[in-house]
């Protein structure tokens, strides 16, 4: 989690807060990052196949779309969960990501929850 809070930190605007006891990044009142342990309810729907060990982040991003591609595309690192169905969020097993794939997924998660004078400063050189 130190590697997510400086990526996600570095981001314009971003903070970092408790929400539901679990460290949650935040740009406005929007979360684009957050720790996603799993609930008894996740761990039930599993049934007899182990859930993911290791920390769990949960990442918005633009859309179903994008969810889907990017699930497809890191099949290793990337999963979901019932809970999460018809959601524009995804989960990375943070035990398995790369580090270009977890900057660019909390990156794209941030652009998915900033407001547009805010993304225009990432797009900016230097």
């Amino acid at each position: 989690m130190d590697d997510v809070a400086r990526i996600a930190m570095g981001l314009p605007e971003a903070r970092e807060a408790l929400r539901f006891g679990n460290r949650t990044w935040f740009v406005g009142d929007k979360a684009f990052a957050w720790e996603r342990p799993f609930t008894k309810a996740d761990i039930k729907r599993f049934g007899s196949e182990s859930p993911p060990s290791g920390a769990i982040l949960a990442v918005r991003v633009s859309n179903l779309e994008e969810k889907d591609v990017v699930l497809m595309a890191h099949p290793r690192s990337f999963f979901t969960i019932p809970h999460f169905d018809g959601y524009a969020g995804l989960l990375i097993r943070l035990n398995k990501v790369t580090g270009r794939e977890l900057r660019d997924a909390i990156v794209d998660g941030w652009l998915a929850s900033a407001p547009s004078r805010l993304t225009k400063k990432l797009s900016r050189p230097g």
